[in-house]
């Protein structure tokens, strides 16, 4: 999307439901292009590195931002993540669940978690099927220090969209099984198939930023 950053913001909170929440990834991005977005009023970020985040976070102490951890969370970064965020989009484990669990008893923290499910064959992702799901439920909930609040899941490459469509669907589906509460799904090329279909919080990086800095991390 072109256009300034006021211009990419306006015209995509626009088109989004009060009932979804905008989660802006600043992953690759400056603190300033961060704290620009928040002066329009954005206030969820999401971070996948641990390394980039915790300097960005401390530049945008003085902000009121809420934090979220959305990339693939390795076992040596556990104890920094739950540090450091409070909402974590990507427990796709029971070993990961149980040591986040054991980590933030440790540090005094409840972090919310959100449930990656993989619903379709796809290589490059982790999560749980919902049979796994079903199966491990019961071991979850039992689990201290942690907020599950809801699932979150993506879409394989080259699903058309009404492919697309009915997996978001199946996946608030099970997060109404589940008796949960949010549904983050959907990306900058099928957020609106997933707003469609319920999702809670869709995540969007340079269709509100732009292209990130060649001098950044990618």
């Amino acid at each position: 999307m072109q256009g300034s950053a006021s211009e990419r913001w306006s015209a995509l909170t626009s088109q989004i439901p009060a009932r979804v929440r905008l989660l802006a990834v600043s992953k690759g991005h400056p603190a300033l292009a961060v704290r620009e977005l928040a002066g329009f009023g954005q206030q969820a970020f999401g971070e996948s590195r641990l390394q980039e985040a915790v300097p960005k976070q401390s530049e945008l102490a003085d902000l009121p931002l809420e934090w979220h951890f959305i990339g693939r969370l390795q076992k040596n970064k556990v104890r920094g993540v739950v540090r450091a965020f409070p909402v974590i989009h990507s427990i796709d484990s029971w070993s990961l669940a149980e040591r986040v669990s054991r980590i933030a008893a440790e540090e005094g923290r409840t972090p919310e978690l959100l449930l990656q499910v993989k619903l379709r064959p796809d290589p490059s992702k982790g999560g749980w099927s919902e049979t796994e799901l079903f199966d491990v439920w019961p071991r979850l909930l039992s689990l201290p220090s942690l907020r599950i609040r809801g699932l979150m899941t993506m879409a394989p490459q080259g699903l058309a969209s009404d492919e697309r469509l009915r997996l978001f669907r199946e996946c608030a589906a099970l997060k109404d099984q589940l008796e949960l509460q949010e549904c983050s799904m959907g990306m900058s090329g099928d957020w609106r198939e997933a707003v469609t279909a319920g999702s809670t919080w869709i995540r969007l990086g340079s269709a509100l930023f732009g292209p990130r800095p060649a001098s950044l991390p990618g």
